[in-house]
């Protein structure tokens, strides 16, 4: 950015044996003119860059928003992927001679895994396999997202690649029959940038308690909504499934609901819109945060509620396979709380709308339950049931393929079945 510059003035005096006392007002009286001087220049000097910076951020948004399509059947892919951290999300940009509908018409790409935790620097070539395309919100056009899986040259799917093994499970025939639907609830906090604390809050302090601020309206109790409502608009253009959104119970935290999707789709339309949601705060110069509990004491952390429901549990008699599938997850508690996200256990204490992390329970309408089955769903014997475990930062292919490995193809001894039974009081 360019910036003028104004030399400071200099003087120049002839002074001939001045008596101290007459050098020190004469000084004092120099200084004081010329920090006036100085003081309407700097003045001037401010007005003029903030008129440059105006004039230059217009100038490049005018080219961000340039439209391509008049003259050039050229557009631009943004490959996204997931980091060495399980939870980053990294892209680059590429251009392809013209608009494309499918993945299968995307070419694989490569990155420097060396540089992403995710390989070493002697063999540090990871390729990318296209998976899903969105429209870009940001560049707007013909030009595309493309929500990309991560591979050795070889084609084995590296560690952090988890769709691949998401993709397996929902590939096999009896999980396809079956349908599953998932609707997802992402909590998340905005914070300050340089404090590490929630938006809103005054720095090193606390807002008054929780109470008023869950889906509250008015400046003392909802910060961050622009946010939020430019996230949703950009899911929306983007084609992504979001269902609704709201402020939390936590001021400065945000909710934004994906679904019903069904199967691999429901991942890869959770990590889009959290592409989305990192790229705006990025804009609006606020930071994004999945940690489950980022503030401690009385305030209730974030999770990432997972709503799922198979056709068995849709049809007539469903209630029976709902507490059928809720046997299965209280046998396999702890593999699927492993799996539930980092953190976890900050969050899972039993207060705060959450269950002990030690301790598996289910119950209808019930948000300190581990498993809640909702009063329609009871009433209507059929519907759908809500994973409340899983931490804002899990990944959702891992969670919703855990969900259907353990429901529809993991197989408990009758004995475990019966124990288990006995212990959570199901009739199944």
């Amino acid at each position: 950015m360019a910036q003028i510059l104004a030399a400071s003035p200099t003087c120049q005096m002839k002074l001939t044996k001045p008596s101290p006392i007459a050098s020190s007002k004469l000084w004092s009286s120099v200084m004081l003119k010329q920090k006036k001087q100085n003081s309407s220049k700097l003045r001037s000097f401010k007005a003029m860059a903030l008129q440059s910076d105006n004039s230059t951020i217009n100038r490049v948004e005018s080219l961000l928003n340039l439209d391509t399509k008049p003259f050039t059947d050229r557009i631009i892919a943004e490959y996204i992927w997931i980091g060495g951290s399980g939870i980053d999300l990294r892209s680059k940009s590429r251009t392809l001679e013209k608009p494309v509908e499918d993945p299968s018409e995307l070419p694989k790409w490569n990155y420097d895994g060396s540089s992403t935790g995710q390989a070493p620097g002697e063999d540090s070539e990871v390729i990318l396999y296209p998976q899903a395309i969105f429209r870009d919100p940001f560049r707007g056009g013909n030009n595309i997202l493309v929500i990309c899986d991560t591979y050795t040259p070889a084609g084995e799917p590296i560690p952090t690649n988890k769709r691949a093994r998401a993709a397996e499970i929902f590939s096999n025939k009896k999980v396809n029959e079956e349908i599953p639907w998932f609707g997802i609830e992402q909590e998340y906090t905005l914070l300050q940038p340089n404090v590490n604390w929630p938006l809103g809050w005054p720095v090193g302090a606390y807002p008054g308690p929780q109470g008023p601020y869950y889906c509250g309206v008015g400046a003392e109790k909802s910060w961050g909504r622009d946010i939020s409502d430019a996230h949703y608009k950009a899911c929306l253009y983007a084609g992504i499934n979001i269902s609704g959104t709201n402020g939390e119970v936590m001021p400065g935290q945000w909710e934004f609901q994906v679904g019903p999707s069904v199967g691999i789709e429901a991942g890869d339309h959770v990590w889009c819109a959290r592409y989305l949601l990192e790229r705006i705060t990025e804009q609006a110069g606020v930071v994004l945060t999945l940690d489950p509990k980022p503030i401690e004491g009385d305030w209730n952390g974030a999770g990432c509620h997972t709503n799922y429901s198979t056709k068995s549990m849709r049809e007539e008699g469903g209630f029976d396979v709902i507490k059928k599938d809720i046997l299965n997850l209280s046998l396999r508690h702890m593999e699927h709380i492993s799996a539930y996200g980092e953190g976890n256990e900050r969050r899972l204490t039993g207060k705060h709308e959450t269950a002990s992390i030690d301790q598996f329970s289910w119950g209808v309408a019930n948000r300190g339950c581990s498993i809640r089955v909702g009063r329609d769903t009871e009433k209507k014997g059929k519907g759908y049931l809500e994973d409340r475990r899983p931490a804002s930062n899990m990944d959702p292919y891992i969670v919703t393929s855990l969900l259907a490995e353990t429901t529809l193809l993991w197989e408990p001894t009758l004995e475990a079945e019966a124990l288990a039974a006995q212990k959570l009081s199901l009739k199944v």
